[in-house]
């Protein structure tokens, strides 16, 4: 049960452990592209180009979803990104309930968005968690997990690839212990919810700190990116470095784009004009120079 291309790691690893997938449950398709012609998810289309049973509906209140679920007599339910909730019904259905893969290291970053917010709030370190699920948000006692550093100069969009491939691995390897594997019940202690992004968390403030400025762009690439004006225009700021050098806030500090910040200075390393390709900085200055001593932002 997943829904995004985070989740299609694990089908294939699942697929190549010689498991047998009664069903693969996904979200409905959407309408996308100018055409807004509905498409697949990317775990409906990895399923069925391997030949799997698939289901997506929009809920798990419509009639006879449920009844539908408990007739495949799954041994077990595999949830990662899944998208939807799944009520106490569909938890009970398999014989070794359900088993989710989350992208922290729980009780830490439970909920939406555990990736960007382990980034932007500095973490060393993060990892995976198997969990049984419950009716609580990311509340189930733990089953394996695994922990990984994060790199200094590491996005979203690369923790994310990583991560993905790690649960892969870890749930094949959990799944041949169970039932017997001990379940290890989550600490009370250090609980944090991640809370999904919001637009306005994605506007860079040069009075900030620049070591929290390089946590907010490297948190927030590829998506949603954060963003600043330049001459008036916006700019995704994709890759960033602290670097050296001081000035009022948001103002440029040489023509390698270091920009000064309320404390230190930030490289940015990666950008995107409006309509335009994600660039390395050195590509994105000699197509649009921008001169030391400009001001960026409002």
């Amino acid at each position: 049960m997943g829904t995004p291309d985070f989740s299609v790691p694990v089908l294939e690893a699942l697929v190549a452990a010689g498991h047998e997938i009664a069903c693969v449950y996904c979200q409905p398709p959407r309408p996308a592209g100018r055409g807004k012609k509905l498409r697949p998810t990317p775990v409906q289309a990895r399923a069925e180009a391997l030949g799997l049973v698939v289901r997506h509906p929009l809920s798990f209140k419509e009639p006879g979803v449920v009844s539908e679920f408990a007739a495949f007599g799954a041994d077990l339910a595999v949830v990662v990104a899944y998208g939807l909730i799944l009520p106490q019904t569909v938890l009970d259905e398999p014989t070794y309930g359900c088993v989710n893969i989350h992208a922290s290291l729980l009780p830490r970053w439970r909920g939406a968005a555990p990736i960007h917010r382990a980034i932007m709030s500095g973490d060393a370190e993060t990892g995976v968690c198997i969990m049984q699920m419950e009716a609580g948000l990311d509340t189930g006692p733990v089953l394996a997990r695994q922990s990984t550093p994060i790199g200094a100069a590491e996005t979203t969009g690369g923790l994310h690839d990583r991560l993905s491939a790690l649960g892969a691995a870890l749930i094949v390897q959990v799944l041949p212990q169970l039932p017997g594997l001990a379940a290890v019940t989550q600490s009370d202690d250090g609980v944090l919810y991640a809370a999904k992004i919001e637009k306005s968390e994605a506007v860079i403030d040069w009075v900030q700190p620049a070591s929290k400025i390089d946590h907010q762009i490297r948190a927030l690439a590829p998506f949603p990116g954060a963003w600043t004006l330049i001459n008036g225009e916006r700019v995704k700021l994709l890759g960033s470095e602290c670097g050296a050098g001081s000035a009022a806030p948001g103002t440029v500090l040489d023509a390698s784009l270091t920009i000064a910040c309320g404390t230190g200075a930030l490289c940015v390393t990666r950008a995107q004009r409006a309509g335009k390709a994600a660039q390395d900085v050195g590509e994105f200055l000699r197509g649009w120079p921008v001169p030391a001593g400009l001001k960026l932002g409002f």
